[in-house]
């Protein structure tokens, strides 16, 4: 079978290659999944780009790793304690190469059976490929401090991944969801998710235009927390969480007092370490989101998996919307 592959870090174009491998086989509790489409994250950036000696592994007579945690594709193998009949479903995949080294660059990859999750009839291999982290980790930033019904809600960041599927649950659960962006390409992708209020944040007066609009706010979905936390404190009602899930280059400096005269709570999350009954939590809540309609594909941008370097390149240029390998 053909993969994606890597076995030095560097820049896309001086490492990435695609290669035979010989197809792997499920072992107990797992499933083999003939992948769809392989879509990828800024996660996988950053493995490519850091990756050292301890993190390559044998893949068939190599050592080195296929990337991308996420896809789509179709059960066509189970494990010893899998039931047989899960062969042939439609599944989405999470976490495929966290830990591992084979990821879903590749016609098939293996996972643990609770990692391919079944797509809801009618549901799409586009929309299936844009779960895994993005909307994974807008569940995480969401549902950790309570309730969200009747609650005011800030994503920053709207237009990317992340912010799209915080700005489609959160308004699944009840909130009112208000969200920041740079320009208008990203308000009208935005607002297309069901964003109440759009505010670019570059506007001098973003901090009045949300407190106007909307009023305080008691949840804020943070990606930027150094570049965005003067905001943040200017909106934030008392008692507010600020919900971190993503490290800049240099942290932030924190006001401690302000901090604490707010009666702010700051939470942190991270996909690859949070606890494994959380993460399953969030794959059941999503594929009850799909199969209510809550939830909708990202633009996609499609390669081929011999494009994988130009792939990974469009990601690394902020492309908007999902960079997907179709290895139909």
């Amino acid at each position: 079978m053909r993969a994606a592959f890597y076995d030095t870090p560097g820049p896309a174009r001086s490492v990435l290659r695609v290669i035979d491998v010989e197809r792997p086989e499920p072992g107990p509790g797992q499933v083999r999944v003939r992948v769809t489409l392989s879509a990828i994250n800024p996660g996988d950036m950053y493995w490519r780009q850091h990756s050292t000696e301890r993190d390559f592994q044998r893949v068939g007579k190599r050592r080195g790793r296929i990337p991308h945690q996420d896809g789509t594709g179709v059960i066509d193998a189970v494990g010893e304690g899998v039931d047989a009949s899960r062969v042939g479903d439609r599944v989405w995949v999470w976490m495929a190469a966290t830990g591992e080294v084979w990821g879903t660059a590749a016609e098939w990859v293996v996972v643990p059976s609770e990692q391919a999750v079944d797509l809801p009839d009618g549901v799409s291999d586009a929309l299936g490929a844009c779960l895994g982290i993005p909307a994974m980790t807008a569940h995480l930033t969401l549902h950790g401090d309570g309730p969200l019904h009747g609650r005011t809600v800030l994503v920053a960041g709207g237009a990317g991944a992340v912010g799209h599927y915080a700005i489609e649950l959160g308004k699944a659960a009840g909130a009112t969801v208000v969200t920041t962006v740079s320009g208008s390409e990203k308000a009208a992708h935005a607002k297309a998710a069901g964003a109440d209020l759009v505010v670019n944040y570059r506007d001098p007066d973003a901090a009045r235009q949300i407190l106007d609009g909307v009023g305080p706010v008691d949840r804020i979905v943070e990606v930027a927390l150094r570049d965005n936390l003067e905001l943040d404190l200017a909106v934030a009602a008392p008692g507010a969480t600020v919900v971190t899930y993503a490290a800049q280059a240099e942290d932030p400096s924190l006001p401690v007092l302000r901090l604490m005269w707010s009666h702010l709570t700051l939470r942190f999350t991270l996909f690859h370490t949070a606890p494994r009954d959380t993460l399953l939590h969030a794959a059941d809540a999503l594929t009850a989101a799909l199969s209510e309609g809550a939830l909708t594909p990202l633009p996609l941008h499609t390669f081929g998996l011999d494009e994988v370097a130009a792939a990974h390149e469009a990601v690394e240029r902020g492309v908007l919307g999902k960079a997907v390998l179709d290895l139909r």
